[in-house]
Parts: structure tokens; sequence; C-alpha cells
């Protein structure tokens, strides 16, 4: 018997995850075992409210654009669900006759995705749930990377590449500029800004991650290195970096609605803020700070390509996952080969995902703790695509007449 699908966009957004839901809405409308392709707004609050849509009713040349279309599209949410919401969550599901939900998001919306298969389950209603991988952060488990994460470490490369063209021709004014990215708990982003050194003077010159905690005296020891050798020093370290007493660079405020520390600037003083501070009262130079916040997540001018298709190719997957009577999955991204580049998509079970956390790899990180080896480099390269090269003065100084 066909059973509805229905599909939710969880979490903060990324420059693809609409790509995802193109994939599972083209592929769920050619199935013989759904009948209906069905959204909620605002994620799990749209579930527990009737903001239910009907995404079949579109018209196909929209649908076909979510390919290229940034941010959330179908509106996302944070919301935690509480003990009280499940009854009403399968309520809802007998409401619209739902046998298949498809939540695209991080470690978080893979903890709901299982905990509604586990309820339905012990009430003994059928349901195929399966999850489709989004973060910037690049840490979820069980994936080679994340779809939306090889978009945001473009933007950050471009970013950081940009920015320090910038600080470089500015040196006689600014000595430091200081770039900071999302990532509460890993560096991966942080880090990807390696990949646009070319040459040891070019930017960035020292990366910061969580994965590293840092000392007040190496960090100010290692800007004055960089400025001495360079005349200047780019800086990119993470929102969630911390000092060697464990406690966080960023100025806390308590936690939010979501459980979460805030770590940008509404967090009372963010990390680049905070390393800004301490380099100035330590130098007296003049320098800057970047903070990206959300627009690495939704840049789709600077979306990779090979992220666009592979996200569009595990919204497909999940269909066919879901099909064959799988639940209480997620689908995976199996590297096979980094050169040339190949993956498979394969499958992995949501408690191998759900709420865990994947730090970067020790054979990733320098010595120094303070940026990446080449093997990150490897790992990144593919997934970010070509970047750009600009021009190069000689200087050829000019004769003097007399």
């Amino acid at each position: 018997m066909k059973k509805n699908a229905l599909i939710g966009q969880l979490g903060g957004p990324t420059s693809v995850i609409n790509s995802s839901l193109c994939g599972l809405i083209q592929e769920g409308l050619k199935s013989k075992r759904i009948k209906h392709i069905l959204g909620m707004r605002n994620g799990i609050i749209g579930l527990l409210h009737n903001r239910i849509i009907d995404l079949g009713k579109e018209d196909p040349s929209v649908i076909r654009d979510l390919r290229h279309t940034p941010s959330s599209i179908l509106g996302s949410s944070r919301y935690i669900l509480k003990k009280t919401d499940f009854p009403i969550i399968l309520r809802q599901f007998k409401r619209y006759d739902i046998g298949y939900l498809f939540l695209i998001g991080g470690n978080g919306t893979m903890q709901i995705s299982q905990q509604i298969e586990k309820y339905c389950k012990c009430e003994g209603y059928p349901i195929k749930v399966v999850g489709i991988p989004k973060t910037v952060d690049n840490d979820l488990c069980g994936t080679d990377h994340a779809p939306g994460f090889p978009s945001a470490a473009r933007y950050i490369c471009l970013s950081v590449q940009q920015a320090g063209r910038l600080a470089h021709d500015m040196q006689s004014t600014d000595k430091y500029v200081i770039l900071q990215t999302v990532g509460r708990n890993t560096g991966w982003l942080a880090a990807s800004a390696a990949l646009v050194k070319d040459r040891e003077s070019d930017a960035p010159h020292l990366i910061y991650i969580p994965e590293r905690p840092l000392s007040k005296d190496r960090f100010l020891a290692e800007v004055k290195e960089c400025i001495k050798e360079y005349g200047w020093v780019s800086i990119v370290c993470g929102e969630g970096i911390q000092w060697e007493d464990k406690s966080f660079i960023a100025n806390l405020h308590l936690n939010n609605d979501y459980a979460n520390f805030e770590f940008g600037a509404m967090g009372g003083g963010s990390a680049a803020f905070n390393l800004h501070k301490l380099i100035y009262q330590e130098t007296n130079f003049r320098g800057e700070f970047q903070i990206t916040e959300s627009l690495s997540m939704c840049a789709i001018d600077r979306a990779s390509k090979i992220d666009l298709d592979e996200a569009y190719c595990c919204g497909v997957k999940a269909i066919r996952i879901a099909e064959e009577d799988v639940s209480g999955v997620m689908v995976s991204i199996v590297r096979t080969t980094s050169d040339p580049y190949q993956v498979e998509l394969g499958v992995v079970p949501l408690e191998e995902v759900a709420v865990k956390i994947k730090p970067m790899d020790h054979k990733y990180i320098n010595s120094q703790g303070n940026f990446v080896t080449d093997e990150y480099l490897k790992y990144l390269r593919p997934l970010v695509g070509e970047l750009p090269g600009y021009a190069e003065l000689n200087f050829i100084k000019y004769p003097q007449l007399f």
C-alpha cells in the first residue's frame, strides 16, 4: 500500500541542502511506493503545528532550480524534542498517512530521527526513517564528509585568500587579520583555509582549531614571529577554540534555547575579537578581525560543484534506501580514491551518528598544532575544486635620474 513521504530540513542551512531536497522530491515522485511528497515548514515545529505542504504540486521547474538555491527553503528550526511531543508526532503521522520520514541535518537531526523511529516502532506504527547528512562543520561520524562542508570550505578558502591579499597590501597600516569560522567542537572548516597557501608568505600563516588548546604565550610568540618574517600575519580560528586550561577563548553567555553556547558576536566577545585584543595589547599594532557566521552556510555563488552533485545524489539515495524497506540509517559518503576522486554512497546506522562528534584526525594536524599537514590538503583538495590565482608584480625599481 502506498504511503506519503514527509521531508524536513533541520538545524543550520548550507549552500547545498536544497539540492538534497531536490533529489528527494524528484526521485520520490518517481517512486511506485510513495503516494505524495510532503514537506514540513520550519522542521519539527511544522510537523507539530500542521504546517505541512504538498511538494508534488510545485512547478517542476521550481523543484529543478532547488539544485542551485541556497539556504533551507522549507524553513528550519533547532527545536529540541520533549517527551510530550512524541504522541503528537505519531498522531500527525497517522493524520497525514506518513509511511516515510526523511530528515536532512547533522548529528542532532540524526538523534531526532533515531528517537522518532524508536518511538514509532514501540507503538507498532510502521514507518521508514532515513537521514540525509548535512553540516558545514564536517563533524558527522560515519561519512567521509558531509554535504555542505565542501562549499563552506570553498567559501573560507576564497575569503582568506582575498582578505590575505588585502592584509598583505595594507601591512604598512595593519599588521594582522583574524578570520573566525563556525565550528564549535572541530576545526575541519577553519583548517580548510590552508588550501589557498602556495608560498610560505601567503595567507594563512596560523590556524587554530578546537582540537588543539592554545597557550597565550605561544600564540603571541607565533604572531610576533610571523610579523617579523613577513611584515604581517594572517590567522584563521574556529569559534570554539580553547586556552590550555580548557576555558573558551570566546566570552560565553548562558546556553541558548537550543542547548548551544553562543561563540559568535552575540556571545559577548568572539574568539577572533579576543585574540585581536590580545595582540593589540601586546604589540600596539593595528589589525582587524572578520567573523563570517552564517555567510559560509548559504553562499551559492561559491558552492562546490562536487558538493552540489553529491548533495543531490544523497537525496536520491535516501528514497531508494527507503524503497528497499531499510530504516534507521543515514546516507553515507564513502571515498574510494582521492586521485582520481571517487565516492560511493552507502548507509550508516543512526546510532553511530546521533549526537556524536568527529574531530579532525591527528594525521591532519601539524605537530605545533597551528596548521595542517599535506594529508589534509589531499583530503580536501578534490572537494573544494579549483581556486583562482592572482597577478603578482615584480616591483622592478625605476632608476634614479640624478
